[in-house]
């Protein structure tokens, strides 16, 4: 009975991998990809738009917030390269995990947190992920 029971475990973990894996919401990932798009025009008064309430009350104008982004995530400002990995939940929380490509070919992850509002998605913080270290 004990082999029954692990055998069928064993069974479901590639199918529930795959659909974690899956697991992708087109709108959170459009209006991060519209963030982006507007970071590289440098129309900060339309990325500004797309940040969360609190966000917006942190910074307070546009040109605050595209300041902080242009020098504190400059692969978020101009980048080269955007893939979208997966999208979780942790501890209550929306993350999309984002893969960055930045002007000089290195790749930054990103966690975007996402909230959803009465005016659709909105990012509500970014954080930049430390590198993993390479082994020799």
């Amino acid at each position: 009975m004990r082999q029954l029971l692990l055998s069928l475990v064993l069974l479901c973990l590639p199918v529930l991998s795959a659909q974690a894996q899956e697991a992708r919401n087109p709108a959170i990932e459009t209006v991060i990809r519209q963030q982006f798009d507007a970071f590289r025009a440098e129309d900060v008064g339309t990325a500004f738009s797309f940040a969360s309430p609190g966000i917006k009350g942190l910074f307070g104008t546009p040109e605050n917030f595209g300041r902080m982004v242009r020098d504190g995530y400059p692969m978020v400002w101009r980048p080269a390269g955007v893939q979208f990995l997966d999208l979780r939940r942790v501890a209550g929380n929306l993350w999309q995990r984002v893969m960055v490509t930045d002007q000089a070919g290195r790749t930054h992850l990103l966690d975007y947190q996402m909230i959803e509002t009465d005016q659709g998605w909105q990012i509500n913080g970014v954080q930049i992920l430390p590198q993993a270290a390479v082994g020799a």
